[in-house]
C-alpha cells in the first residue's frame, strides 16, 4: 500500500471516529426539561419594592428549584408557562397568558410542549387556584358568596386541568415525568396586626384556605401526584406558636412568616419575596424525590 493511500485511509478512519464521538457527545448532552405551570407564583412575580419595578422575575420558586436541580443535571432546561393573574378557568380556556403560541391556553401550551418533546420532560410542577378565591378578601373583609363560588369553580376546574395534563403526558410519551402540585399559604393572616376585626379576618380566611388546600390536595393525590406542602412550610395554621416580629413584638407563627416571607405586611402585596420563593422551592424539592413517574 502506498504511503499516500495509507495516509488517506488513516485520515478516513480518524474522521469516522471523530464523527462517531461527535454523535455520541450530542446524545450525551441532549436536553431534558423542567416544565413549570401555574399562576404568578410560578412566574416569579414580585411587586415594586426598593426601587425595583413590579413584574415577573427570575427569582421565583421555579427558578430557584431549577437552579438546585441543575447542579446535578447540567442538561436540564427550565420552561416557564405560568403567568400572573391566571385562574383555573383561564388556565383551561385561555385569555390571560398572552405569550403562549397561537393564543393557546396554558393547558394547551403545556400539551403542545409535551407533544414536541416526547420523553424529554423530566419534571412538571403546577400551582393554580389562588386567584379563584383571593379576590374575595381583597377589600379587607371576606365576601362569603364570592369565596363559595371560587372554591366551587376551583373544585370543578382543577380535576379537568390535571386530567388534561395526564392525557397530554400519556400521548406524548412523557409518562416518566415527575408531577408535583402545590397547596397555598394564606397572605391575609397579616390582617391579624389590625386589631380585633383584622384578627377575625385572619381566622376566617384561614378556614377558607384550609378548604381550598383540601380541594387541591385531594385532586392531585387522586392522580397520584404529591403535593408540595407550602401551607405547612409557612406554618399557616400554627396560631399557638409565637415569634418575635421586629418592630411589632410577639405574633403567631403564620403572621410572622407572612410578614417576613411575602410583601403583605410591607406593601400589601400577597406575593412571596425571594426568601419566600426559596421556601416554596424547598417544599417542591422535598416532594420531587417521592413523585411517582407520570399520573395514574
Amino acid at each position: 500500500m502506498s504511503i499516500r493511500r495509507m495516509v488517506c485511509t488513516a485520515a478516513l478512519a480518524l474522521a469516522t471516529i471523530a464523527s462517531s464521538q461527535a454523535v455520541a457527545g450530542a446524545a450525551e448532552v441532549a436536553p431534558t426539561y423542567f416544565l413549570s405551570l401555574g399562576d404568578s407564583l410560578a412566574a416569579g412575580y414580585q411587586p415594586a419594592h426598593g426601587g425595583v419595578p413590579a413584574g415577573d422575575t427570575s427569582e421565583g420558586y421555579a427558578d430557584q428549584l431549577y437552579a438546585s436541580l441543575k447542579v446535578n443535571e447540567p442538561n436540564l432546561q427550565l420552561v416557564k408557562l405560568g403567568c400572573t393573574g391566571e385562574t383555573t378557568t383561564t388556565m383551561l380556556s385561555g385569555g390571560r397568558c398572552t405569550t403562549h403560541p397561537e393564543g393557546l391556553s396554558q393547558v394547551g401550551a403545556a400539551g403542545l410542549f409535551l407533544a414536541q418533546h416526547p420523553g424529554k420532560v423530566k419534571y412538571l410542577t403546577n400551582d393554580i387556584g389562588a386567584n379563584d378565591v383571593q379576590k374575595c378578601a381583597s377589600t379587607g373583609s371576606l365576601d362569603v358568596s364570592c369565596a363559595i363560588n371560587g372554591v366551587t369553580t376551583l373544585s370543578t376546574n382543577l380535576p379537568l386541568i390535571v386530567g388534561a395534563l395526564k392525557t397530554a403526558m400519556a400521548v406524548s410519551g412523557n409518562n416518566t415525568a415527575a408531577f408535583v402540585g402545590m397547596n397555598y399559604y394564606n397572605p391575609f393572616v397579616a390582617s391579624y396586626l389590625n386589631g380585633f376585626n383584622g384578627a377575625f379576618l385572619a381566622a376566617v380566611t384561614s378556614l377558607v384556605t384550609y378548604v381550598v388546600n383540601t380541594a387541591e390536595e385531594k385532586t392531585y393525590q387522586a392522580a397520584n401526584a404529591p403535593v408540595a406542602d407550602v401551607s405547612s412550610a409557612f406554618q399557616s395554621y400554627d396560631f399557638f406558636t409565637f415569634k418575635d416580629l421586629p418592630g411589632t413584638g410577639p405574633v403567631p407563627a403564620p403572621v410572622y412568616d407572612i410578614c417576613t416571607l411575602t410583601y403583605m405586611c410591607s406593601v400589601g402585596d400577597t406575593h412571596a419575596n425571594q426568601a419566600g420563593y426559596k421556601v416554596i422551592a424547598d417544599a417542591f424539592a422535598a416532594k420531587l424525590t417521592s413523585a411517582t413517574p407520570g399520573l395514574t
